[in-house]
């Protein structure tokens, strides 16, 4: 982050200092959001391996929901499902049609920086059931590059600023690939413009069917999912939903590897893409203002808990992804321990803009964490909001047979604990400093007042609005 150089100067509970870039004293952000990625595939990351010794990494980042488009929605307006609105994909509770008909793509961070100043551009995945072929331009971004179901990475519609084109199947119309020259691009015109830049390059890598550039068709031979403790384990105590299932197949275990060396090979083109963007913003003479932020919308399981590949539950698998942040005046080689969610990331930008964040934004600007100085107040917990099952036939991330679909719940996760309350009632609590791979159920074996801090806390979060609310 592009920060004055007094930032290492500051103590707790001053304020941030203004970022100093070279655009009107604005540095540049570059976001770069996976889909599906879960933390075991950080170390076919070598790029992002980069970030982390350079810059500073989020020990717990918690998405709102471990489904992509509540996620996606959080992000983009700081605020929690229960105030988007977007629980599900789609339906009458998520999806495109519900962010849009809202109004909450009226208040971004995009909108934000356009506001201030800057040039806004967003390539590849948007929101589960945007059509490009019917759907427009959302308010604030000057460059519009986006695709609706293009999880095969070939063969798609992408909505060039309005305009409709088809790439195929040949390997260069790998959409990862092509968001990776178009963003280098857009890094050089912006620059050549002396204008500040925002850029969120949106993979649907590495989610399902999986598929990596024709390049990396045969990397890592022989790879195997990882065999961690919750690998084919119930957790004792476990929710109804999870509690019946019997062990995974020989045949289930094979295609968990072969999907796993797959979704491996497929972050080979999303580690490519950011050293490709990291190229341009050299030859633009841009790197030494500019941000670069790694995250992913949820994490994914595959084989723990005995469920073959899927999303959606509050494990840590699914609901802890990475956030790894780099730049001039960025903590190097730093972890953050603090409790910070996707909702924070829309004022973190608004922040480094110099721009005021709404004040019916949930989160709160990251800037303090990144330059190593805590903050007086902080939240304690991260809040998740899930809806289910999900039946929804044309959802690409309805669950699979044994993959996991639970029913609503709602949680939150604190630095050593997960603390989820289901609607009919059931519970699960796991004390991740004693059970990290969350094996024990030991919601029964609380004690009354700590069981009633924790359904307290929890039921306050469920009806925050504002940061300051929502800071429990």
């Amino acid at each position: 982050m592009a920060l004055a150089s007094t930032a290492a100067a500051c103590t707790a509970g001053s304020p941030a200092p203004l970022p100093a870039g070279a655009a009107g004293g604005k540095p540049n952000v570059v976001l770069v959001l996976t889909d599906d990625l879960s933390m075991n595939l950080l170390p076919y990351l070598p790029h992002v391996q980069d970030m982390a010794k350079t810059g500073t990494s989020f020990a717990n980042y918690t998405v709102t929901d471990s489904l992509c488009c509540p996620s996606r929605s959080s992000l983009f307006t700081g605020m929690l499902p229960h105030d988007t609105g977007v629980f599900t994909n789609g339906g009458k509770d998520g999806g495109y049609g519900v962010f849009h008909g809202r109004g909450d793509d009226k208040s971004t961070y995009a909108t934000t920086l356009r506001q201030a100043g800057y040039r806004t551009a967003m390539m590849g995945k948007y929101l589960n059931g945007y059509d490009p072929k019917s759907d427009g331009v959302p308010p604030g971004w000057t460059e519009w590059d986006v695709a609706g179901n293009a999880y095969g990475e070939f063969d798609y519609d992408l909505n060039e600023n309005g305009t409709l084109k088809h790439y195929g199947k040949k390997p260069e119309d790998y959409l990862v690939d092509v968001m990776a020259g178009k963003a280098a691009q857009f890094v050089s015109a912006s620059a050549a413009a002396h204008t500040p830049f925002a850029i969120e390059l949106a993979t649907f890598a590495p989610h399902g069917p999986y598929t990596p550039a024709p390049r990396d068709a045969d990397a890592f031979p022989g790879l195997t999912a990882p065999r961690a403790p919750a690998f084919d384990t119930v957790p004792a105590s476990a929710p109804p939903w999870l509690a019946s299932r019997t062990p995974l197949t020989d045949k289930e275990k094979t295609t968990i590897d072969k999907d796993f060396r797959k979704r491996a090979q497929a972050v080979q083109s999303v580690d490519k893409m950011i050293g490709t963007v990291q190229e341009a913003l050299d030859k633009a003479g841009v790197r030494g203002t500019t941000d670069i932020v790694f995250t992913s919308d949820n994490g994914y399981h595959m084989g723990e808990y005995r469920l073959t590949p899927g999303k959606q539950t509050a494990f840590d698998t699914d609901v802890h992804v990475p956030l790894v942040v780099t730049g001039p005046g960025v903590k190097a080689g730093a972890t953050v321990n603090q409790p910070v969610a996707n909702i924070d990331l829309r004022p973190t930008f608004e922040a480094l803009a110099g721009a005021e964040t709404p004040a019916e934004v949930d989160g709160e600007s990251l800037v303090p964490l990144l330059t190593g100085t805590a903050p007086p107040v902080w939240r304690t917990v991260g809040l998740v909001e899930h809806h289910g099952p999900d039946f929804d036939r044309t959802d690409p991330d309805k669950p699979k047979k044994n993959s996991g679909n639970p029913s609503t719940y709602e949680a939150i996760r604190g630095t050593a604990y997960t603390y989820v309350e289901y609607a009919d009632g059931t519970k699960e609590f796991y004390d991740r400093t004693t059970d990290p791979r969350e094996l024990r159920n030991t919601a029964a074996q609380l004690p009354p007042d700590e069981a009633k801090r924790l359904h307290d806390t929890l039921r306050a979060m469920i009806t925050c609005h504002t940061a300051a609310a929502c800071r429990h």
